[in-house]
């Protein structure tokens, strides 16, 4: 991997997370004090901000929008594109505060989810940076049967447990943070519990080795790691994603996407390339379905380099 590329790819980290945390904090103010319908007013706001003074973020959301609409972007599109970012951080505060009255859920999919656990040894949902994760999480609250724990890098998790601590303090139960030395040890219990173990799988925090797919007609590149750490722990995988579609309405929808759980050492970089192969197809589907919840707002279509690439 160059090192170009390495900074496309990590550049979240350091910054893009950084104004999603921003967000955040901004908008739990306004919408634990004036209500969703008067705090959606200021999504408006938020939304002209990044438009007129976030130019990194205009240029990503303008090459991406190029792609999934198959034209140029106009600006009411760039618009649209960070009003649902808004609309999609704004109520997370109400969905980890059980407000689900709030949303009209429709859910498409879930009895490929409940058929998979139906054997009581959990599995993986690999999601994106695609539509709300928030949404898929309030299906575990609501459903006592349906147990979510969302998995994530460290740096991550202690920033977002933060955010939800102060929003509900009972939010930040359900998420384990890689990098500690019992992370392997917390992920197997929950999955013998029969947990779902919720991961996103569009991004790395580092040097993770790459696969080259297409997406949207266009060459870009996805991390291996949350998919090893689905192989290595012999699990189900289910893609899911939480589409905002306006108002209060999201679609949520689950698909099979691959079975680790009784494959050898020696088939697993096959089944590996396999399935980051169908999340692609997936993600490039869904984005097609509903373009202005992809939320990577950064360089993303960069090819792999065959020095970070997978070996076989």
């Amino acid at each position: 991997m160059t090192h170009h590329q390495a900074a496309n790819h990590t550049a979240w980290v350091h910054n893009k997370e950084r104004s999603n945390m921003f967000m955040m904090r901004v908008m739990t103010w306004i919408s634990l004090r004036m209500g969703r319908r008067i705090a959606r007013a200021v999504l408006h706001m938020i939304a002209l901000y990044f438009l007129l003074f976030a130019p990194a973020s205009r240029q990503a959301s303008r090459a991406y929008l190029r792609l999934a609409l198959g034209r140029p972007a106009r600006c009411r599109d760039l618009y649209q594109h960070f009003f649902t970012f808004a609309a999609t951080i704004h109520d997370r505060v109400y969905l980890v505060n059980r407000r689900f009255d709030l949303f009209d859920f429709e859910v498409h999919g879930l009895d490929t989810l409940n058929d998979l656990l139906a054997n009581g040894k959990g599995l993986f949902l690999m999601g994106a940076h695609l539509g709300s994760f928030e949404a898929i999480r309030a299906l575990g609250r609501k459903d006592p049967n349906l147990r979510v724990v969302m998995v994530m890098h460290e740096d991550n998790a202690k920033k977002i447990n933060a955010m939800l601590t102060a929003i509900n303090p009972e939010a930040a139960l359900d998420i384990i943070g890689l990098g500690h030395i019992d992370s392997m040890i917390k992920l197997q219990e929950r999955l013998d519990e029969g947990y779902v173990v919720g991961m996103l799988g569009d991004r790395t925090p580092g040097n993770d080795p790459l696969y080259p797919v297409q997406i949207l007609g266009t060459e870009a590149s996805l991390p291996s790691g949350p998919f090893r750490l689905a192989a290595l722990l012999k699990r189900p995988v289910v893609f899911m994603t939480g589409l905002y579609m306006g108002g209060n309405r999201y679609s949520i929808h689950f698909e099979a996407l691959a079975d680790f759980s009784n494959i050898t050492r020696s088939e697993r970089d096959a089944a590996l390339q396999t399935a980051i192969t169908r999340y692609a197809t997936l993600l490039d589907q869904y984005c097609r379905k509903a373009p202005y919840n992809w939320f990577n707002f950064f360089d993303f279509w960069q090819p792999a380099s065959t020095e970070n690439s997978p070996k076989s």
